[in-house]
């Protein structure tokens, strides 16, 4: 990892300048929670020198026509027929950003209805396009969130993206799969947050750009000089920006009536859950089973789906059977409807035998705690509760949590930058994430939304990438990296004085996947194997948009439909590979 960073006085492995002054290209991490996530890694591998081209063969003839003609993706811009065309194509229906949408359909075409599918990007190592950068964040190992999430009771719990969408460039998560386990990686596979938080902690090495990655490493005061940027609380001078500090490092805080509840402590009593998404769904998950849990969650499935309502009761059975308790808790409530003969029909579900549900679960929808008071020391509280149709229940708890959403911080730069990333950031969001004057720049998904829609450099110099952009899933953060290094880059070509760390990285002869040589660079298949529409702010959520999919069925409908199409014989003379 890199050094000298504590004393901000020495980070002579990453940086170069004319004069004596410490300077480098800037990735910024997270700042006083886990930071260098998935995001900063993609960066920091391009900007080591590994460029991302276009190799053919893409299945949309427009696409394979344009990309063809430049292939370098650092070049590659968005302009008014390709955004039309990713608009308009029902095939590109995600809600992420179209250049993110671009990306991730060249890096794994077809993935949603593909096990393993044959990415149409190369990465070429040219170790003369390298620029000094470094990444700080202060997770104690690379991985940002997913580091968090991992040392805690939540690791276990599986994730929401199947393991080939997580990987990222030059060594895959397969690779890092049969290294640690020697298996190969089965299709259709959810790790576990804990394995995918050791594989993030082992991409560095693994691709060899630890020299510009720090962590257990806090940053504060950075602010706009002349000619870049001043990092304060380590004495760095940089010429570009990078935010990679997403939207999840802080839960939203509970109102000042139930903060007292957050330091409640008796295991044997229930457990009060506020929240209607994956994260409250995560807690119930994790509650012991004999343990009963009251859920408060708002349900409001017209205007205000829960994002647990679309996940696929095969491919995610633990977050579907939850969401089908909170639809079994809201139907008790309404004397017009009742549990339905499918509900009853899936009660058999392996997920949901894990606990005795109608006596240990208690759904309260549309819900409101009015009234608090903890007793015994701190150790349990009674509540009362508001329900949905004007009943007032009490219940007595052991713990509490309040997991609602989470917000991303800004805070580390000081007021003026702060106001100038945000100025003319969307204001639609309802709540204080979206204003220069918020507390410590509370940020959300929607804050730079409408600035990354348009371009994510935010400012002068100044990129935004990952979750920033209002794009939460690995998978859709390699669009916003390519288009931040391309900028970077070309300007380092510019000013070659700024660009390479001549001697760290160094020179050496690449391999292609069938083993040809080429002289001076490295070629890498786009997941690594082989090697160590204009969105409006209205139609963004979790960006989960295909959890209802259960892939392997698909899969399994298109290996049957091509067998009967290659058995049938009309096809004549026609090779089918």
């Amino acid at each position: 990892m890199a050094q000298g960073l504590a004393d901000g006085h020495h980070v002579d492995t990453v940086i170069i300048g004319e004069s004596q002054s410490l300077r480098s290209d800037f990735i910024l991490s997270l700042r006083n929670i886990p930071g260098n996530g998935p995001s900063a890694l993609i960066l920091s591998y391009i900007l080591h020198g590994h460029i991302p081209f276009y190799t053919g063969l893409h299945h949309d003839p427009i696409l394979h026509s344009k990309l063809s003609l430049s292939p370098n993706l650092l070049q590659i811009t968005l302009d008014s027929d390709l955004a039309a065309h990713f608009a308009s194509s029902l095939r590109y229906t995600s809600q992420a950003l179209p250049i993110n949408a671009l990306l991730d359909t060249l890096i794994r075409p077809n993935a949603d209805t593909e096990p393993r599918p044959h990415s149409c990007v190369q990465w070429q190592h040219h170790p003369d396009r390298a620029v000094s950068h470094l990444v700080l964040g202060d997770a104690p190992h690379a991985g940002g969130q997913w580091a968090d999430d991992a040392a805690n009771k939540i690791g276990d719990i599986g994730t929401l993206s199947y393991a080939e969408m997580l990987s990222l460039p030059g060594y895959s998560f397969a690779e890092h799969y049969k290294r640690t386990s020697g298996r190969p990686l089965p299709d259709f596979m959810r790790p576990s947050r804990r394995e995918v938080a050791e594989y993030l902690a082992a991409y560095p090495e693994a691709v060899e750009i630890a020299d510009a990655i720090s962590t257990s490493t806090t940053v504060r005061d950075i602010h706009r000089t002349g000619d870049g940027f001043f990092v304060g609380s380590h004495g760095v001078r940089c010429n570009h920006l990078v935010l990679a500090s997403g939207i999840f490092s802080k839960s939203i805080a509970p109102p000042p009536l139930l903060k007292p509840l957050s330091t409640l402590s008796s295991p044997n009593e229930p457990v009060l859950v506020i929240g209607s998404g994956f994260t409250a769904a995560d807690v119930i998950i994790t509650t012991p089973p004999n343990r009963k849990v009251i859920h408060i969650f708002r349900w409001n499935p017209d205007d205000h789906p829960s994002p647990l309502r679309g996940c696929h009761h095969q491919a995610y059975p633990e977050y579907a059977g939850i969401y089908r308790r909170m639809r079994l808790a809201s139907a008790s409530t309404d004397d017009k409807t009742g549990p339905s003969p499918w509900s009853k029909r899936r009660r058999s579900d392996s997920f949901l035998g894990f606990r005795n549900w109608e006596t240990t679960y208690e759904g309260l929808p549309n819900a409101e705690v009015v009234d608090a008071f903890v007793q015994e020391k701190g150790r349990v509280a009674a509540v009362s509760i508001r329900t949905g149709d004007g009943q007032t229940l009490t219940r007595r708890i052991g713990s509490f949590a309040y997991v609602v959403g989470r917000r991303g911080s800004l805070g580390f730069l000081d007021a003026k930058l702060r106001a100038e990333v945000l100025l003319s950031s969307d204001n639609n969001d309802n709540d204080d994430s979206t204003s220069a004057n918020a507390p410590s720049g509370s940020v959300s998904g929607r804050t730079l939304r409408a600035k990354a829609e348009q371009d994510n450099e935010i400012a002068p110099h100044v990129f935004a990438i990952g979750s920033l952009t209002g794009d939460s899933l690995i998978r859709f953060a390699f669009g916003g990296c390519v288009s931040a290094a391309g900028k970077i880059l070309e300007e380092a070509q510019k000013s070659p004085s700024r660009a390479s760390v001549d001697g760290t990285l160094g020179d050496r002869d690449g391999v292609v996947d069938d083993g040809e040589k080429v002289k001076g660079r490295e070629i890498m298949n786009g997941n690594g194997n082989g090697h160590v529409k204009a969105r409006t702010l209205t139609h963004i959520h979790t960006h989960h948009t295909d959890l209802h999919l259960d892939r392997r069925k698909i899969f399994a409908v298109q290996e049957a439909e091509t067998s009967a199409w290659r058995e049938s014989g009309w096809w004549g003379g026609c090779y089918v590979s």
